[in-house]
């Protein structure tokens, strides 16, 4: 039985991620905007078999809150010993365009926002030797495009400080995990067109699941994103800038 702290909890990936760690018994601490869902979702997982859920709502992207919400956790668990970051937004990429407040509005919650949680979760984690810290990022942080590069410079940015915390944290036995989903089709996708690619996030919850259990280091799900982006990398720039990807 572990102590499992998920950020972003109502998220559509976090939920059903959450249902799995419910099953094995584990105790969780749940942190969302939406108290209403919250509290729903605490029942949810009582009956699927969670020993303890405690739960509160907080805007996550307010980074004055992160050090007390930390500490919270940690005093009505005991410890901390997996933490799951799933929040995020979606915004347009056209409004960033045009007005530079929008694209850092944007960054604060993709990037910034978590980077300030990681600084204080690792320093806890690497004092008690031992942990997971699972993060989503995204494939859209491989290589920049002209459709999302104000997402992807967010998603690129996280993924090379998550590269640095698992080469800092590795001697002190903390498991830094990258998670890369690829479409998923959540209520912050139901504006876009589905396709071949898609999946469910049930799909992508067992494969964050298993990653953790696994200790990988970086999690493409489904796998093949990890081939559609190295064929994406391998493409030469002075090509590249041409296509409408």
């Amino acid at each position: 039985m572990s102590n499992i702290l998920i950020l972003g909890a109502t998220s559509a990936i976090a939920k059903h991620t959450t249902r799995l760690f419910a099953a094995d018994e584990h105790n969780l601490y749940l942190v969302a905007r939406n108290k209403d869902k919250l509290t729903s979702m605490k029942q949810d997982m009582l009956v699927r078999g969670a020993t303890s859920v405690n739960y509160e709502s907080i805007d996550l992207s307010d980074d004055t809150s992160h050090s007390e919400l930390i500490k919270r956790a940690t005093e009505t668990m005991g410890s901390i010993d997996t933490v799951l970051i799933a929040y995020g937004t979606l915004g347009d990429q056209k409004d960033g365009e045009k007005n530079y407040a929008n694209t850092l509005k944007e960054l604060q919650i993709n990037c910034l926002s978590v980077i300030s949680l990681l600084t204080l979760l690792a320093n806890q984690f690497e004092q008690q030797g031992s942990g997971t810290i699972a993060v989503i990022s995204s494939p859209s942080g491989d290589r920049g495009r002209q459709s999302n590069y104000i997402y992807g410079t967010a998603k690129g940015a996280l993924t090379i400080f998550l590269q640095g915390l698992r080469n800092r944290l590795a001697k002190s036995k903390v498991h830094v995990l990258t998670i890369k989903p690829g479409f998923v089709d959540t209520p912050m996708t139901k504006d876009f067109k589905k396709g071949l690619l898609w999946v469910s996030p049930e799909v992508i919850s067992k494969g964050i699941y298993n990653a953790i259990k696994k200790k990988r280091e970086v999690a493409y799900l489904p796998f093949f994103w990890r081939y559609i982006m190295l064929i994406i990398k391998s493409i030469p720039e002075k090509i590249f800038k041409y296509l409408s990807l």
